[in-house]
């Protein structure tokens, strides 16, 4: 039975009397005063004051004998109404009295999920401290509602406004560096002074203009950080200090995974053009696969750039492969561990994203060729270090050891130290090196989808490539790479129409189109490309090199 009263009361006060009925003076000499609450002759006012409620919780288990009250309404209804609120929350098991800050559970909250993976966690920890609670932290979970989380993606929003005013800002700033340092160059000798101020002016304009942040906060990257929330309040709902998630209503904008887009040649000369890549995931042809894997073929990430290119391994998955967990005699490698890297560039081990994701994957034979070639070179690693190390120490006896101690990591990918690659250099040297040798940019994780595409044109089945690149359900692979069938299906295409017998081909067409006309010497018709095939692709040598073109 619902227990509660409103009652009206102000702040007016009056001076606070003795027994006598005489004023109380204070040390400082002021007159000690009282609120006259209830009492105030004004309150019949009806601007005057305002309406509180007051709610006996002490029939509900664990409450205590608690009776909150709360002020601050205009009217005895609305005090009524929050009350009867109040009372229903604490019927349904619901902390009313909780003083508890959304910035302190969900730091209690994170101090729970043990059942994340590191990665996970510092995602979470860096969306707590940058996000929530900078945007709704001090406010009571109790009183947490969807417009204070709605409120922050709306900042989200008008952040990207001001990144997107950064970004034309830079562009223009370019601008004006590459005029400003074309004027200069083509000025006859001696050059006059006032150009090269202007470019030194414009260069330190542009280098102002780049450290303005530039990156939007996309759809993708919003609705991780609705996830994150989500699971948060949810928990909230769970331990009875909230009534309902409040992200549920909360609106952003809708995330759709891109597909994959192919580098055609048409697209590729647009690129050149413009500078415009077409989507945020791009695969190359064949061809470009080719003219890649050639030129990288003296890099020191080479034969984990093949590997990655045919088999698609995460580049965690290659960087944190160890020997132990490799079988050069029968052609595979268990992929049980990953390297994974902190916001601080440090890498650290982790387990692999999913079940799936552990799984074995069979080199293909000029990969294996390249390890075997690798683990060779390999072994003599740590003599060839150790003696670089103490010949500078020999030649700069009165200088900082350069070189630190060889580690022996146990990995199959590593540098001259013998430490593994960090993940995030690979990817860093993955696009200098496209961008020295002006290829078409993809991004080091597109490998991966390099890899399916090669597979599609082999003949592999969506379910073979589901278990090559460790997916977790075959929707996500067909889902994927479903948008590529086509660029590679023109041998199916012309199959299917020589499967009808006819008594005559299709009329020829003239250059612009038509058909051609009487007098006119029909052209032959072009004949049908072939199927794709397994061709050879040069490397350091011609067994160390194979790739697949169309």
């Amino acid at each position: 039975m619902f227990k509660g009263s409103t009652y009206k009361r102000c702040k007016c006060t009056a001076p606070k009397l003795d027994a006598a009925g005489e004023p109380i003076i204070k040390a400082n000499g002021e007159s000690a005063t009282r609120e006259l609450g209830a009492e105030c002759p004004d309150l019949k006012r009806k601007e005057h004051g305002s309406w509180y409620y007051y709610v006996n919780l002490s029939e509900f288990p664990g409450t205590g004998n608690r009776r909150p009250r709360k002020g601050g309404f205009l009217t005895s209804k609305a005090a009524e109404k929050a009350a009867q609120k109040l009372w229903d929350e604490a019927s349904n098991g619901i902390d009313v009295d909780s003083k508890e800050t959304v910035e302190q559970f969900l730091l209690r909250w994170h101090g729970t999920r043990v059942d994340l993976k590191e990665s996970v966690r510092e995602y979470h920890h860096d969306f707590i401290h940058r996000l929530y609670i900078p945007s709704f932290g001090g406010v009571l979970m109790r009183d947490l509602r969807t417009r204070h989380i709605q409120a922050m993606f709306k900042e989200i929003w008008a952040f990207n406004e001001i990144k997107k005013a950064n970004r034309t800002a830079a562009e223009v700033a370019k601008v004006e560096v590459d005029e400003a340092h074309r004027a200069w160059k083509q000025a006859p000798k001696p050059r006059p002074p006032h150009l090269r101020e202007r470019w030194t002016v414009a260069r330190a304009a542009l280098k102002e203009a780049y450290a303005k942040p530039r990156q939007d906060t996309g759809p993708g990257r919003q609705e991780k950080f609705h996830q994150c929330l989500s699971g948060a309040m949810a928990f909230a709902v769970g331990e009875k200090l909230i009534t309902e998630n409040w992200c549920d209503s909360v609106v952003i904008p809708k995330y759709e995974k891109p597909d994959p887009l192919v580098w055609t040649p048409e697209r590729i000369a647009r690129w050149r053009e413009t500078g415009e890549v077409p989507g945020p995931v791009m695969v190359w042809t064949p061809e470009t696969t080719g003219e890649f894997l050639d030129l990288a073929v003296d890099h020191p990430m080479y034969v984990m750039w093949h590997w990655m290119t045919f088999r698609g391994p995460r580049r965690g998955e290659a960087t944190g492969l160890p020997w132990t967990e490799v079988d050069l005699d029968q052609g595979y490698a268990n992929l049980v561990a990953t390297l994974a890297v902190r916001s601080s560039y440090e890498t650290y081990a982790e387990t692999p994203k999913s079940k799936a994701s552990r799984r074995t994957v069979t080199f293909d034979s000029v990969t294996l060729t390249l390890l075997a070639a690798w683990r060779e070179s390999q072994k003599g690693q740590r003599e060839r270090w150790e003696l670089k190390r103490a010949q500078w120490k020999a030649d700069n006896p009165d200088k900082d050891q350069k070189y630190g101690p060889f580690v022996d990591s146990g990995k199959v990918f590593t540098m001259e130290d013998g430490r593994p690659w960090n993940p995030k250099h690979v990817s860093q040297t993955f696009e200098r090196f496209l961008e020295r040798h002006d290829l078409p940019p993809i991004r080091l994780h597109d490998l991966r989808h390099c890899a399916a595409s090669l597979s599609l044109i082999a003949g592999l089945s969506m379910k073979a490539i589901q278990l090559l690149l460790g997916h977790a359900s075959f929707s996500l692979t067909a889902d994927t790479y479903t948008s590529l069938m086509p660029q590679f299906d023109k041998a199916n295409a012309d199959a299917t129409v020589a499967v009808v017998p006819r008594a005559q081909a299709a009329p020829p067409t003239s250059p612009g189109g038509g058909q051609s006309q009487p007098g006119e010497t029909p052209e032959p018709a072009p004949a049908a490309d072939p199927a794709p095939r397994l061709v050879l692709i040069s490397g350091a040598s011609d067994a160390e090199g194979q790739g697949i073109a169309a």
